[in-house]
């Protein structure tokens, strides 16, 4: 008998951290809980390694790095939040890991060199599936999609949004918006700093990056649909003319169970969509006068550099100041594209893409005098 996949999640108390163990504690003859990360909450689990803490303190560190590079772990599951993401996800994969990733900074922050690390165990047309494996629903359905498809067939990919709590309100005023309203998603359960992300559309921006990344496809081959049922996780579009998408319920345990069980799938990792559930499918234009983000992403990405780790640090500490009450919630865009305006640096390398998110947090914090008066 195969022996069970020794897991590691990092980010076990998170929302996404929460639903990885509860597929695993469903599939104990797959899988086996062999390390963790916990913040402040405690998940009272067993494992043979147990890490508590947060990114940055040196004892925390070096215990992530001695659980994610161990022999006897298998994979990788990467849902700590934001950038501190990066570097325990560049060691598993240098110590030769499956990851199954969460975590879209990392790849927006540091796609190229990441795919790097992984390409040396990559096989196929598209060779993500042998190295890093998606859990945001969206990536998770591009990639079912492109099982057994060639590139050459491909003509763009298509990401959905739900829209968030505000795309269905535009005599709404953005400057207005409450911190409660902004964490009142209407379809998905998730933790404060991806909902306020879905709010602001920033969310699609930072998965059109990490779809570019990912998949290999030009950014301007990379649309987004607002789809307010999130039915329809996202679309491949082919140069026939045909049109392939991965339909389901809003549950994330679904995208959670393909990664961990690729190339298998696990019986009833959620309950079957319906048909009748399927009625009513709407699909509109993204409005990106009112919801700028993905064009400030588009624009990142395109320029290259040190560029996209700032939109994603002047983002995580725009959305933090928010959710502090210290700016209003249109103030975190406009942050965002101050200090995307504001960098001259370069990037790269590993050093120079670290650098250019500590010089965007010390911009934002400093330099730009303060979040308040954005």
């Amino acid at each position: 008998m195969t022996r069970p996949i020794n897991v590691v999640v990092l980010g076990a108390t998170g929302s996404i951290g929460q639903q990885t163990l509860d597929v695993i504690d469903r599939n104990p003859g797959r899988f086996k809980l062999f390390g963790l990360t916990e913040g402040v909450r405690s998940t009272n689990r067993q494992a043979e390694f147990l890490v508590q803490g947060k990114a940055g303190e040196s004892d925390f560190d070096a215990q992530v790095e001695a659980m994610v590079t161990d022999p006897r772990c298998d994979l990788v599951v990467v849902a700590i939040p934001g950038a501190r993401a990066l570097m325990p996800t560049m060691s598993a994969l240098k110590a030769g890991k499956e990851v199954a990733l969460a975590t879209k900074e990392v790849l927006v922050m540091a796609g190229a060199l990441v795919m790097k690390a992984a390409a040396g165990r990559a096989q196929g047309a598209f060779p993500i599936a042998k190295s890093i494996r998606p859990i945001d629903s969206e990536h998770s359905a591009i990639w079912q999609c492109l099982w057994g498809e060639e590139r050459e067939n491909v003509r763009r990919l298509i990401l959905t949004a739900s829209g968030g709590p505000f795309w269905a309100h535009p005599d709404l005023d953005l400057d207005q918006v409450t911190v409660e309203q902004a964490l009142n998603h209407p379809r998905w359960s998730m933790g404060p700093k991806v909902t306020v992300d879905s709010a602001t559309l920033m969310n699609k921006g930072l998965e059109l990056i990490e779809a570019h990344h990912l998949f290999g496809i030009p950014l301007d081959a990379i649309s987004v649909s607002i789809h307010p049922q999130s039915v329809v996780h996202s679309l491949v579009e082919f140069v026939d003319g045909s049109l392939k998408a991965q339909l389901g319920r809003p549950d994330m345990r679904l995208p959670i169970a393909v990664a961990l069980a690729y190339p298998d799938r696990l019986p009833d990792a959620v309950p079957p969509t319906t048909l009748s559930e399927l009625s009513g499918l709407e699909f509109q234009e993204l409005d990106e006068k009112r919801f700028p983000s993905v064009r400030l992403a588009r624009e990142a990405a395109a320029t290259g550099g040190g560029h996209p780790a700032v939109l994603n640090a002047a983002n995580e500490e725009a959305v933090n100041a928010f959710l502090g009450r210290e700016i209003p919630f249109s103030g975190i865009v406009r942050t965002v594209e101050r200090a995307l305006s504001a960098f001259t640096g370069s990037g790269g390398s590993l050093d120079q893409i670290l650098e250019a998110d500590r010089w965007t947090r010390a911009y934002i914090r400093n330099e730009s005098g303060s979040l308040r008066a954005t």
